[in-house]
């Protein structure tokens, strides 16, 4: 179990993480999500021990976590930026990570390396964008940690290397189960690697749950641009997209199953609400109230 309780970060005058109260049970795969500026980072740097708390503890197994060698040993923390000396290879990277993770797998390592085509013997300097991207990914999910977060440390990738990522993600998470921290932007394209979701703005926590659950809270109604303006009358919308003659709005809440029925005998299709949706929707609103 992972607890944070009350933690608070400042910067100054800044206020970056405000009085978090957050229990992760283990064995899970969270997104956190949150606009730029939001406090992912800050928050993912306490949670990781990277820093301590102005106010509050981080708890893991019910012990402190901050400088505590052993809750160190089993956490890993990729951030977007790699923390490596530019001269170095990439295969010295590994080697060190070999010595600092008790849980490193080499052998997967390198198998990861082969997958996404990277040479082990290029230095860092020498490395792309998105082959610091890889690096990253590799120095997180060989580690096999047991808690492992990992920063926005895919973003870099092109499409195809970032679909390779999160089907090795998935795969080596069912064979070595482990709690898995993912900060992102590209809500849609991961959104269904998320077990629960954390949403964090202005340094609080607005919403923690399952993502079926999320999911469940509204619904995409799609046809006749008239038709859907006509069922969505009295409804909450989260978001809308249209193409011609053809409308999509994505409304909050439940429907009942009779509106579905009649929505269905007038032509509209209805859809799950996508997370992205729902996210835009919260931190917009708490936006536009702050105004």
């Amino acid at each position: 179990m992972i607890e944070m309780r009350g933690v608070t970060i400042r910067y100054g005058d800044t206020l970056a993480v405000d009085d978090v109260h957050l229990t992760l049970p283990t064995g899970k795969i969270y997104g956190l999500l949150g606009r730029n500026g939001s406090g992912k980072t800050s928050l993912l740097s306490a949670l990781a021990s990277y820093r301590r708390p102005n106010r509050g503890t981080v708890l893991v197994d019910g012990v402190e976590a901050f400088e505590n060698p052993r809750v160190m040993r089993g956490t890993v923390f990729v951030r977007d930026t790699l923390d490596l000396n530019d001269s170095d290879r990439v295969r010295t990277a590994l080697d060190v990570a070999g010595w600092l993770r008790p849980t490193w797998d080499a052998e997967y390592a390198l198998k990861l390396l082969d997958i996404f085509e990277l040479d082990s013997r290029k230095r860092v300097s020498a490395l792309s964008r998105g082959q610091r991207s890889v690096v990253g990914v590799v120095l997180g999910l060989a580690a096999r940690a047991p808690l492992t977060i990992l920063d926005e440390s895919y973003l870099g990738m092109d499409a195809v290397a970032r679909t390779l990522f999160y089907r090795e993600l998935l795969a080596d998470y069912l064979s070595h189960p482990r709690t898995v921290i993912l900060s992102t932007h590209l809500i849609e394209e991961v959104a269904d690697l998320f077990e629960r979701v954390v949403i964090i703005d202005r340094g609080r926590i607005l919403l923690h749950d399952e993502t079926d659950a999320l999911r469940g809270r509204g619904v995409t109604v799609t046809g006749p641009a008239e038709r859907v303006t006509a069922f969505a009358a009295g409804h909450t919308v989260l978001g809308e997209q249209s193409l011609g003659g053809v409308r999509a709005l994505t409304l909050d809440g439940r429907l009942e199953p009779g509106e579905i029925a009649r929505g269905e005998q007038a032509g509209l299709t209805f859809g799950p609400l996508g997370l992205q949706d729902l996210f835009v929707h919260l931190t917009s609103q708490r936006l536009e109230a702050s105004r």
